[in-house]
């Protein structure tokens, strides 16, 4: 179905949304901090990208304000999914550009429908 870049510092996150990915037949590959996921993004160009916000070094919302305000990248939509669940944070995340906001623990069902409703709607 889709290329999805996950860009997620905690390696039991990765996994956990790797395989929910993969099983819904999605290829999935990932990139350990934002500065890695910046450059993935920018050579591989995925269909989309599930940011994680906490992260050391740059955070998910300087990556996404990143992607988002660059020519090259600025279509590839952002998915934040982070444990930071204050609507400030959601609206923070959302001025810098991502398309959805989840909170964590992610529902599986919401965020493969937010995925599917981002990719079939080509924004």
């Amino acid at each position: 179905m889709a290329n999805i870049l996950i860009i997620d510092d905690s390696p039991t996150d990765v996994r956990v949304f790797s395989t929910l990915l993969e099983r819904a037949g999605h290829q999935v590959s990932a990139a350990s901090s934002a500065e890695e996921g910046i450059e993935r993004v920018r050579a591989d160009r995925p269909d989309l990208v599930i940011m994680d916000v906490i992260m050391p070094g740059m955070n998910g919302f300087q990556a996404t304000r990143t992607l988002t305000r660059d020519p090259e990248t600025k279509d590839v939509p952002v998915v934040m999914i982070t444990s930071k669940s204050m609507e400030t944070d959601r609206v923070w995340g959302m001025r810098q550009g991502a398309r959805a906001f989840i909170t964590k623990p992610v529902n599986a069902k919401e965020l493969l429908a937010c995925i599917n409703d981002l990719l079939s709607s080509g924004t």
